[in-house]
């Protein structure tokens, strides 16, 4: 057995997760995530061939989906937002499925995959802020694609550093892969947390 053999099977000693686990994650997490963004392209669809129609996700003048959808954080880069979502959740989904055939993945992919998602949950937190503080209203479809956007960045985050594509010090190594479920949970707590703060009086009083 050569050097590189053994720092190949130091890399994933504590690989927290199967590769089946993992690309069940992708395919549920990113199915999510593909379902909301194309539900709510097809609401701005229908709002631009029916501007008096209301959408299916318009529960309130608080709970609603046309006040992001009409707003200019709705379209960032010149075409709705949730076009992102169409387009970007299926390399998801199809990554969750190569790996349910045994597909190994380069180190380049899982990269190439994680910049993404990161790049996506900054625009996430972007949304979420202008949501509570600009628009001062909540999108059903949005916060699926919130909810689901946080598991799918964490776990990746912790598939790379157990499996050593993410290279950093033994002891925080073990402190994320141990304790990845409850900083996951952490993370829930603290979103829920800022949306109660910000704009939870609101939320309350729409209903």
């Amino acid at each position: 057995m050569t050097s590189s053999d053994n720092a190949s099977q130091g890399a994933t000693a504590t690989e927290p997760f199967g590769a089946r686990t993992m690309g069940l994650l992708l395919v549920v997490l990113g199915g999510i995530g593909f379902i909301a963004s194309f539900a709510l392209a097809w609401e701005k669809y229908l709002a631009f061939v029916e501007p008096d129609r209301t959408a299916s996700c318009s529960i309130n003048l608080f709970v609603t989906c046309s006040a992001a959808m009409d707003s200019w954080q709705g379209a960032l880069l010149g075409f709705p937002n949730p076009y992102i979502g169409v387009a970007a959740f299926p390399v998801v989904v199809t990554t969750g499925v190569m790996l349910l055939l045994g597909t190994r993945l380069p180190r380049w992919y899982w990269g190439s995959l994680l910049v993404g998602t990161v790049l996506g949950q900054a625009l996430i937190f972007f949304l979420m802020y202008t949501s509570f503080y600009e628009i001062v209203a909540l999108c059903p479809y949005c916060m699926v694609v919130w909810t689901i956007m946080w598991p799918l960045l964490w776990y990746q985050l912790v598939r790379g550093i157990g499996s050593g594509d993410l290279r950093v010090g033994e002891g925080l190594r073990d402190a994320v892969v141990g304790n990845r479920h409850i900083i996951l949970v952490i993370g829930y707590v603290a979103a829920v947390a800022w949306l109660l703060l910000a704009v939870g009086g609101p939320l309350v009083d729409s209903f």
